[in-house]
Order: structure tokens, then sequence, then C-alpha cells
């Protein structure tokens, strides 16, 4: 074997013991491995592509089969008993949803969005991507979305991705002796993230069909570490999902969908080819981003403090999720059904281009309890899918259509339904509401404007869209184009640009963005992107803290227990000292789980001298392996008689010899620098002592980003 491979063995030998086993065997294993990764990338955009389609096959026919029998009945003049079937379909959908999340996978609750971002920048969190995580994200998100919660799918959609790329990256399961060597390659940290930010962009693109606007997405929010052919790949995954679901959408248009057809994966079309726009229209424009920018501001931190109190609520216990959860539908319930009785009956238009009023599910023109020839505009948007309420507030020579009332009273509704069902024990997202609400404010700013601007209320309805999801998401580029394929229309790019930057920078100014005040809220210990001013001012030897915990080259079994079962550091500085070196000096850096892996094979010795046996020999390259959805082995459940305590257990084999470290008079904002850029888990601070070569370090380090 040769000497570099070797030195690859003691840097990084979680990830290049696999790459040894291909590599060494010449150009057929190394096209296996890239072939491989490129096969991987077509199934997860593949899988995630039919999982959309399923999601919104089964959303659009749950919820159209419940509004076509509350509407059956409000044309029967039976109100009271289609408001009771209305809310116990309602209640029942979010009672499931509720209870499989709480008892089968509580990982599965929420957007997902926070915790593979989590993931993404060095915090696994247990079980976030396993099959049962899996299984429920899917089948909660379709039930809680069908409830009519103030929801989205979207969100869910992302960390179902991520679940499937993880899962497929794993080579299996060993637990159902389901192991596929040829998917082994993949078992590591750098090829797992890559798997998981392929997945969560193939979510954003199944979720909105815009497959450049998932591949952005993932750049600007999701990963923190991007290279050029994770770009390719993440596209190409993109890609695949764009064109199954065109193939899916257009078996759907042929009537073989059920209730399916017009809602869900069908764009927002309010593509216009006579769309013009003069100076007069970008003062509209920019005091739509100002009050996206406030709102979405407003809307973080309400919903930051909602999510605390709910925490303090579920602390108590699984039946006060599960009764919040029932509390919300309830009263969610209540206010869609109603709310509309507010709204005065206005007379069908003569020149609608639908039919007036709409008997069924959806369309623009709700007749919920108006006599013939009238309709409820405010049943349009409020007793209907989300889906279908974007699709109202978007459409085109419309601008006579919805009163100023019930524009209030719908936007008011959106807003704070949205943030008292995002913390519900349930598979929610938050991109559709949040499109919803600020769609209903920006329609309600065209109708203010009125003839005074060239731009029809559908239009102003997207670039209130945008500007609500620029204030509460604070993202750019990756919002920008999301919003143009979802809409098909490219010529209000230049104002949706506008209204992003200025909405983002006015909301920047009170607090952060709505996925890292959810991070915080549960607690991921995430290290933000910028540097702090006062970290300029301060040195990495002052924020170090104590004790440290080394071990010797040659360490005492005994003491390896006993460090590991009294600490959780991820890793741990191996230092040789006399007689196996002249003076104390830093050999490097052994992980926690691979010392556990050792201790498992009790590769002991009864003496304290170097071993000469040959790592790869002793130990496979799947030992060593990352472990699939945070199932490794623990510290407590290995168990060692006295004898085997006092044996000893050669490190040098399996340590890092090459660890990152700086010395303690570096400036903390450079740590931080080097850090984020070089995607380091580990940095170790040394002191700075003049004339001598070497020493030990004064800190272990501290943890962020998956090694590469």
């Amino acid at each position: 074997m040769s000497a570099p491979s070797k030195v690859l063995i003691m840097r990084l030998l979680r990830m290049i013991s696999f790459k040894q086993d291909w590599r060494s065997g010449g150009k057929i294993q190394i096209f296996q491995y890239v072939f491989m990764k490129w096969l991987l990338c077509f199934f997860i955009g593949l899988i995630v592509s039919l999982i959309g389609f399923f999601n919104n096959l089964a959303v659009e026919n749950i919820a159209g089969l419940k509004f076509v029998v509350t509407s059956n009945m409000m044309l029967a003049r039976r109100f009271g008993m289609a408001f009771l079937v209305f809310s116990v379909s309602n209640l029942i959908l979010t009672l499931f949803a509720s209870i499989i999340t709480a008892f089968i996978a509580p990982a599965a609750a929420g957007s997902g969005i926070p915790e593979v971002k989590a993931y993404l920048n060095g915090v696994d969190a247990p079980g976030i991507f396993s099959l049962r995580t899996l299984i429920v994200k899917i089948i909660g998100s379709i039930s809680a979305v069908s409830s009519s919660l103030f929801v989205g799918k979207a969100g869910p959609m992302v960390h179902t991705g991520a679940c499937v790329a993880a899962l497929l990256g794993q080579g299996g399961s060993k637990r159902f002796r389901l192991t596929w060597r040829w998917l082994c390659f993949f078992k590591n940290d750098r090829d797992r993230r890559d798997l998981v930010t392929c997945g969560s962009a193939a979510g954003i693109a199944a979720g909105f069909r815009a497959p450049v606007g998932g591949v952005l997405f993932a750049l600007e929010e999701m990963a923190s570490w991007w290279r050029s052919v994770l770009l390719w790949r993440s596209f190409f995954t993109t890609a695949v999902v764009a064109i199954v679901l065109r193939a899916l959408i257009d078996f759907c248009l042929s009537g073989k969908c059920g209730l399916f057809g017009k809602g869900g994966l069908i764009m927002f079309d309010v593509y216009s080819a006579s769309v013009t726009y003069h100076l007069t229209d970008v003062p509209p424009a920019l005091a739509l981003g100002v009050i996206g920018g406030i709102f979405g501001s407003l809307f973080n931190f309400l919903l930051d403090k909602v999510l605390r109190i709910y925490n303090l609520i579920n602390e108590k216990g699984v039946v006060y999720k599960i009764s919040l959860a029932c509390a919300i539908s309830v009263s969610t319930s209540c206010l869609l059904f109603g709310l509309p009785w507010l709204a005065s009956c206005q007379p069908c238009p003569s020149d609608a281009s639908e039919s007036c009023p709409t008997i069924g599910r959806s369309g623009n023109f709700k007749k919920f309890q108006c006599p013939p020839g009238h309709y409820n505009d405010l049943a349009s948007l409020i007793f209907n899918t989300n889906d279908d309420a974007v699709r109202n507030l978007f459409s085109k020579n419309t601008n006579s259509e919805f009163q100023y009332s019930s524009i209030l009273i719908f936007f008011v509704t959106c807003f704070f339904l949205t943030i008292f069902s995002c913390g519900i024990v349930a598979p929610v997202g938050l991109f559709v509401p949040v499109i919803v609400t600020g769609a209903s404010y920006g329609r309600f700013v065209g109708m203010l404007v009125g003839s005074h601007s060239s731009l029809n209320h559908g239009l102003y309805a997207v670039l209130g869209a945008a500007s609500f999801l620029g204030g509460s998401m604070r993202m750019t580029v990756s919002l920008c184009v999301i919003i143009l394929e979802l809409t098909n229309n490219l010529l209000l790019l230049p104002l949706i640009m506008l209204v992003l930057l200025i909405s983002k920078t006015v909301a920047d100014a009170f607090n952060g963005n709505i996925f890292d005040l959810i991070m915080k809220a549960k607690g991921f210990p995430y290290l933000e992107t910028h540097v702090e001013p006062y970290m300029r001012q301060l040195t990495v030897g002052d924020v170090v803290t104590g004790p440290l915990q080394v071990f010797q080259g040659i360490e005492k079994v005994g003491n390896i227990v006993h460090v590991l079962r009294t600490t959780r550091h991820n890793g741990f500085p191996v230092i040789d000292e006399p007689p196996l070196s002249e003076s104390p000096v830093l050999y490097g850096l052994i992980l926690r789980a691979h010392l556990i892996e050792l201790l498992k094979k009790k590769a002991f010795m009864s003496a304290m001298v170097p071993t000469s046996i040959d790592a790869l020999k002793l130990f496979p390259a799947g030992d060593f392996a990352e472990r699939g959805s945070g199932n490794g082995d623990r510290i407590e459940e290995l168990r060692f008689t006295e004898e085997e305590m006092e044996m000893f257990l050669d490190l040098h084999p399996f340590t890092n010899a090459s660890p990152y470290t700086v010395v303690e008079t570096m400036s903390l904002a450079k740590a931080l620098i080097l850090f984020r850029d070089v995607g380091l888990r580990h940095l170790m601070v040394m002191p700075k002592i003049s004339g001598v070569r070497t020493s030990v370090p004064s800190v272990s380090f501290f943890k962020t980003l998956p090694v590469e």
C-alpha cells in the first residue's frame, strides 16, 4: 500500500477509508463511484417528484371531496349540517396528523426546513432522516393540508426530499438485511451531505414546480458549503423532477386524476403579453416592499413568541400537544365557515370568464349562502384551499371581484391563523400561507391604486406575495426565481427584484429570518454566517473553555471509557509525550465514533508499545462509515472486564494527523471565517509560546460543519 494512501487514512478516516477501497482498485471503481452518484441523483429526483405528485393528488381529492359535500349541503340550505361536516372532517384530519406525528415520529413535526438546514450546517438531530420520519412526513402533510389549516406542503417537501436522499445514501438497512455494498460508497459525511442538498433542492422543485428556484434555494438558504460539482448534481436532480412532473400533469389534464387537475402543481399562471408599467407604477411597488418588510418582521416576531408558548405547552406531554392541534383546528373551522357570513353578496359580473356562481370545490365566484346570480367574494378566498385562494388573488381581469372589507378580513385571518397553525405537532409548512397572506395585502394595494396604475390587481398580488416572502424568509435570488417560475410571468422581473430587496432590507433592521428563529426556538446550535462587530476585538483565546480532555497516543482503555462516559465531546486531541516523543507534541485529533468502534472491536494491547498492525487489515472500511439516521453505537452499551480496563489502545493509526489549528492570539472574526469558508468541524487552539516548536493544544475544538 502506498504512503500517500496511509496519509489519507490518518487525515480523514471516516470518509477516506471508503474512498481508499474503490480508488485503490483502478479506473473501473472510480467510474463506478461517479456513475452511482449521478444515478442516485436521478433516483432522488424521480422519487421526490412521484411523492410530490402523490401529495398534491391526495390533497386535491381529499380537500375537494370535503368542499363538494359541504357545498352541496349549502345549496340545500342545510347550513348547520354543512358546518358540522366541515368542522368534524377538519378535526379528524388534524387529529390523525398530530397523533401519528406525536407517537410515531416527533421529528416530522413542522416544515422540516430548519432541521435540514441545521444538518447541512453540522447539527445532526436524531431521527430527522429515518424511514419512519419520511412516512409520517408524507402522510401527515397530506392530512394537515387537507384539513383547511393555514399551512403549506412545500416546506415538508424539502424535508421529504432530504429524507429520501439520506436513506438512499445509507446503502440500505442492516436491521432489515437490505444492505447493498455498491451504495456503501456514500456512507460518509461529505457524500451524504451532498445528497441531502440535492434532495432539499428537489423538494422545492416538486413543491412549486420550480427546478431552477429549487437549486438556488438550496444554495442561498440551506447549504453553507457549496461546490460547482454539487451545483451540477442538484440542477440535474431538479431537472428530473421537472420532467417527471410535466409528464404526470399532462396525464392528469386528461381528467384521469379525479378532482385533481387545476390545483397544486399547476402553476399560478398570471402571464399577460400586454403587461407594461411606467415610472408611476414604481412608488406602489416601493410601498409594497416597505409594507412587506414591516409585516414580515412583525410576523417573525409574533411567530417566535407563539412558538415559545407552544414549547411550554408541549413540554407537559403528548396529550397537550394533540389537544393544542385540535383546538387550532376547531378555531380555524369556525372562522373559515363563519367569516363569509359577514360579507355581502355581490351580483355576478356579466363578462365573467367562468361560470358564476361557482358550484363545487374551486372557482372565483363561490355561491356560499347567496341567492342565484350572486356570489360571496370572501368565501371565494377563505372557504377554499390555499392553492385556489392564491389562484383567485393572482387572477387577471378580475379587478372588480373583491370588496375592500373582504380583502382586509382575509388578510388579518391569514396572518394570525398562519402564526397559530405553524407550531402544532404536525408536518406543516409556511411557504404557501405566506404567499396567500402577502397576495391579499398586495391585491388591496392594487385596489387602492386603482386606475392610476397600468398593472392589474392580480399582478399587485404577485408583488405583495414577493414582499411578504422577502420580509419573513429574507431570501432574494431564490425567491425571485421561484415566483417567476410559479407565475410564468417574466415581465415582472424588475419589480419583483425591487420589492424583494426592499422588503429584506427593511425586515433585517428588526430581526432575523423565520427559519433561523425556528432553529433557535428548537435549540439547534447554529453558527451564523456573518461576523459580529465585537468579534473583531476578541481573540480565540478569549473564548476558549475548559477543562480540556486529551488522550495519549497509547492510552489506557479505562481512561478512554471514563472520558467518553463523562463527556459528550465529538472529538479529542491526541498528544505524544516521552518516551514516545522528545517533548509533548500534538499528534492529531480522533473522533468519538472512532473511539467507540475501537472499543467495540476490543483491539487492545497488554503493553504500552506502538502497534505494527495495518489499520485497514484490522478494520474494514465499513466499520468507520457514517451511521445512518443518527443510529451510531453508544458508549453506555459497551461492557468491559476489569482486566480489559487495564489494557491499552494505540490511537495513532486512527487519528487525523493534520487537524486545523490556530494560535490563541488569532482574531475571533478570522477564526469564524476560516471555520465557515473551509467547512471545518473542529478547530484546535494552540498556545503561543516563544521558543517552543510544538506544544499541546490549550482547548479542544468547536463543532459546526461536517468535515470533508
